[in-house]
């Protein structure tokens, strides 16, 4: 199959390109490389630097491509920035996902993959969180990824669209080329900033939660495991063998920050330093997927299933 990845520059889009193309896949890149990297392109893919808002670009790559199937994860995706922000975010995400939408519909492309987030869930406090589940979102970002994932919906009852949305817990591992690791906001990223001297410390919100430790729980999956969720519901929706719905990836296993830290810790053999400070707005306590669903109708088997092995893999990229 022919399959269009926007966002193919970053940093998952990056790992989807790779394994498309391992499995004899042909491969369009979208990017407009506003926080993704050149580094991150795959010599002989063909590459359009444009932006999902952008009509045109959408229409000439349309044209002249034949695309079988979207992977679309072109987004802006820094919580704390669409606190700040909200109108840029609605306007890439949102904007963004109804031009693609149109573009797709006008050349009869019926079949995409979205990358949503567990964001959608806002402060849902279950040990495991299942798709069924309530949604409210409290940030835009969250926000922006639900009022998509809805549009594609009605797209799908009005236009016949085929869809497979995922909604991700905490991606981590693997190497993130061309990006600067300082400037990631997720956890697993800044311990190892700070285990390099990369920043000063590592700041931990809040040890007064009702867990363990006092730290908030979280869910982390490879992004080797991630991708590879996208690729067989992008090959079932491309052999008519699967049903439009909603899917979490996430590894089912709950790990505290302080538990994450100090088992970063063992990995790196660095006394790592730290802070506790106040609790930041918006962080729920318990953020951990039900992903049988994805198991079950989607035969993915993460590969990934220690912290361990996780942070293992992402630290090797930051001691070259």
């Amino acid at each position: 199959m022919k399959v269009l990845v926007t966002g193919g520059a970053g940093y998952i889009g990056r790992y989807a390109v790779k394994a498309l193309l391992k499995r004899q896949h042909d491969v369009v890149v979208l990017d407009n490389l506003s926080t993704g990297s050149e580094e991150a392109l795959i010599e002989g893919v063909p590459f359009y630097k444009g932006d999902i808002r952008n009509f045109k670009i959408l229409n000439e790559l349309f044209d002249r491509e034949n695309i079988d199937v979207v992977l679309h994860f072109a987004a802006k995706l820094v919580v704390p920035e669409s606190i700040e922000k909200p109108l840029d975010y609605y306007d890439n995400n949102v904007t963004g996902t109804n031009s693609l939408l149109k573009a797709m519909k006008l050349a009869s492309v019926n079949k995409i993959v979205f990358s949503s987030t567990a964001a959608v869930y806002g402060l849902l406090d279950k040990k495991s969180i299942s798709e069924e589940d309530i949604t409210t979102p409290i940030n835009p970002y969250g926000e922006t990824k639900l009022v998509s994932e809805k549009m594609i919906q009605w797209c799908h009852s009005a236009y016949g669209l085929e869809y497979v949305i995922f909604r991700y817990f905490n991606v981590a591992g693997g190497n993130k080329v061309g990006f600067s690791p300082v400037n990631q906001t997720v956890l697993i990223p800044r311990i190892l900033c700070a285990a390099k001297g990369l920043i000063d410390e590592l700041l931990i919100f809040g040890n007064d939660y009702p867990t363990g430790d006092g730290t908030c729980i979280r869910d982390f999956v490879h992004v080797e495991d991630l991708v590879l969720a996208h690729i067989l519901a992008a090959e079932k929706m491309f052999e008519n063998n699967i049903q439009s719905g909603i899917f979490n990836l996430g590894s089912e296993k709950g790990f505290s920050v302080l538990k994450t830290f100090e088992t970063a810790k063992k990995v790196t053999n660095v006394s790592i330093p730290y802070k506790i400070v106040e609790r930041r707005q918006g962080d729920p306590i318990n953020s951990v997927a039900s992903s049988k669903k994805a198991q079950n109708i989607l035969g993915w088997t993460p590969r990934y299933n220690d912290l361990e092995e996780i942070i293992k893999d992402a630290w090797k990229y930051y001691i070259v």
